[in-house]
């Protein structure tokens, strides 16, 4: 069987714990941030797991991780 290709993209924005959850960080961080409020900033600021839905397409992306 040949080796399967990591996504490039996905390898960037997630990561596995050790207990097989899918971490990765908040979106809307980046620019236009004075329309947004301190609360929600603050908010984007930590880390997040992916919802249970995504998780089996997200390992696909990423299968050597």
């Amino acid at each position: 069987m040949p080796k399967i290709k990591t996504h490039s993209g996905a390898k960037k924005r997630f990561k596995l714990t050790k207990n097989g959850k899918v971490k990765m960080g908040h979106t809307n961080r980046r620019h236009i941030l004075t329309k947004k409020s301190t609360k929600r900033k603050r908010g984007l600021r930590t880390g997040a797991y992916a919802d249970v839905t995504n998780v089996a397409a997200v390992k696909s992306l990423i299968p050597y991780k």
